[in-house]
């Protein structure tokens, strides 16, 4: 017991849950893999085969290297491996190979890496509670590793985003201690690794410089020269052997012919653009100039039928432009324990602003502000308010990812297991209910709707093979305007408008919780000093006062 709370693992499940989550994991090895799966089984034939200057050059698969050159590295670390495994799986011209050796050292592989994860897990709660953040650590850990997005991500759909996100919480982790020159080290190398996390760049920025550089103990010269030798160190590392090729580099890292969406749409804002275009052009009775379609379901360009059609400098200014405000609400925080909470928060708002008006977004992107959401579940109920709504819409926009038969039980169940467990904990640790108000109530009962149509409605009226691209159509646009409700509403919580009457709610229902439980303790210490006041007094409880108003013939014989 002395060791788990000198590593700040009292009341922890850490490894009960990470042990359970394994379980969990190998028994979905043999399940579904997409098209990702030989994504990363290239390569590891291309990191295997070829010189390192031809890794950013070679085409033979469609599926070229297109991350930052650490995860390349990374790539060529694990074929050392799969060589002992399946020699074949890394041959470049070996297509589609998916041997079941190859199957389990890939699958396996992810699972490893999400010690990662889990370390960081551990680290950023650990920081949390020497804050004085009080929390249920057990509930908050069963929401990061038994995570349903990463498990339909990573270890059905596969990719590597539990390893990412291990990195990512060891720098907040190194901030919260104020270990800020490791800080900058260690997310330099998060973006090396993968590219997409520099939208959370801003809110480490200006944290580490309002709070490091321009702390007035330090030298700001020094200060600042310290935090670029440590963020630049790993990029001199990473793109060094590639200095001589950099155009060729960042035309595979920034591919913008791919098209303002994905071929299934992230539920952002441009999901409901692509919508309103699409009825618009029905409406109209207008077709596509070029013949390329929002609906296709192909990842390539695209022109807006009705709609302005949207370049990429509109969504880069868009998604910059809504970041402005949280960032500067990040500046004016004096109190550290207070700004570091903001920065939470920020950091979880500059992902939802990429998330909502990025270019070419995945869906898989959600998971960017869902993870950071986590830690803030214990901090107050607005927070875990905005948190469980999120959640509910954020992992429901992943079903479609999860699309064959034998997967419908899977995906259902542990959604609905997940969701339910989340209430619950809001519930224990609240003691109250989520303040949702009546149209929020009605929309996460509406969620609902889009499976019935799926495997009801559609089969049966024969609308799915008429229209094959409507239910995903319902998934983006529906769960859309949801993720943009929560973007917003959380975003002006954030800010302290105090416009949101829910959330003035949810904070009036934990102030008076707080007030009971004060009122308790303050009850059970006076118990405790009488207690010890009848003990000084030898032993013997003081005499009790008794009134006894109009007595009776009886109560006065009592009385003699």
């Amino acid at each position: 017991m002395e060791i788990l709370v000198t590593m700040g693992l009292e009341g922890s499940l850490l490894w009960s849950l990470f042990a359970l989550a394994s379980c969990l994991k190998l028994m979905l090895v043999p399940a579904y893999h997409s098209t990702d799966f030989e994504v990363h089984r290239n390569w590891l034939a291309i990191t295997n085969s070829l010189p390192i200057k031809q890794w950013y050059y070679e085409a033979t698969s469609e599926w070229t290297l297109d991350y930052p050159p650490f995860f390349a590295y990374f790539e060529w670390a694990l074929s050392k491996v799969a060589a002992f495994v399946d020699p074949k799986m890394l041959e470049i011209n070996n297509l589609n190979y998916a041997s079941t050796e190859t199957k389990y050292f890939q699958r396996i592989s992810v699972m490893v890496m999400d010690f990662v994860y889990m370390y960081g897990v551990w680290r950023c709660l650990r920081a949390l509670k020497r804050m004085g953040i009080k929390m249920h650590q057990a509930s908050v850990e069963t929401f990061l590793l038994l995570n349903i997005g990463l498990i339909f991500v990573d270890h059905i759909h596969f990719q590597y985003n539990g390893f990412l996100f291990g990195i990512l919480l060891l720098s907040i982790s190194y901030l919260l201690e104020e270990r800020y020159v490791m800080c900058a080290f260690v997310f330099a190398c998060l973006l090396n690794f993968k590219h997409i996390f520099v939208y959370m760049a801003p809110a480490f920025g200006i944290y580490l410089l309002r709070h490091y550089c321009l702390d007035p103990s330090k030298n700001p010269v020094f200060a600042l020269a310290k935090l670029l030798a440590a963020g630049l160190t790993p990029f001199v590392l990473s793109f060094g052997p590639f200095w001589r090729d950099m155009p060729q580099v960042l035309s595979r890292l920034f591919p913008f012919k791919r098209g303002l969406t994905h071929a299934y749409w992230a539920p952002n804002f441009w999901a409901l653009y692509n919508t309103a275009d699409k009825v618009a052009a029905v409406a109209l009775r207008t077709h596509s100039k070029t013949g390329a379609s929002t609906t296709s379901g192909l990842v390539q360009e695209f022109e807006h039928v009705v709609l302005p059609s949207v370049r990429p400098v509109v969504t880069f200014v868009l998604t910059l432009g809504t970041m402005v405000p949280i960032l500067i609400r990040l500046c004016r925080y004096q109190s550290k324990r207070h700004s570091k909470i903001a920065f939470i928060r920020a950091v979880v708002i500059c992902s939802a602003c990429s998330f909502m008006f990025g270019w070419h977004v995945h869906e898989k992107a959600i998971l960017m502000c869902l993870i950071p959401l986590c830690f803030l579940f214990c901090v107050s109920a607005a927070d875990a308010k905005y948190a469980f709504m999120l959640s509910a819409v954020g992992y429901f926009s992943l079903f479609p990812l999860l699309f064959q038969v034998d997967l419908f039980v899977i995906r259902y169940s542990l959604y609905l297991a997940y969701m339910g467990f989340m209430y619950l904990a809001y519930v224990r640790f609240y003691q109250t209910h989520p303040a949702m108000n009546a149209l929020e109530d009605l929309y996460i009962y509406g969620l609902v709707l889009i499976p019935i149509y799926e495997h009801v409605i559609g089969p049966i009226t024969g609308l799915n093979e008429k229209l094959p691209f409507v239910p995903l159509l319902l998934y983006s646009a529906y769960c859309g305007i949801g993720v943009s409700y929560c973007f917003i509403r959380y975003y002006i919580y954030a800010l302290e408008l105090k416009l949101d009457t829910t959330t003035i709610k949810a904070n009036k229902q934990q102030q008076q919780q707080e007030q009971k439980q004060k009122q308790k303790t303050k009850l059970r210490s006076k118990t405790v000093s009488k207690s010890f006041a009848s003990k000084s007094n030898g032993g013997e409880d003081p005499p009790l006062k008794t009134t006894v108003k109009n007595p009776t013939k009886k109560s006065k014989e009592k009385l003699k």
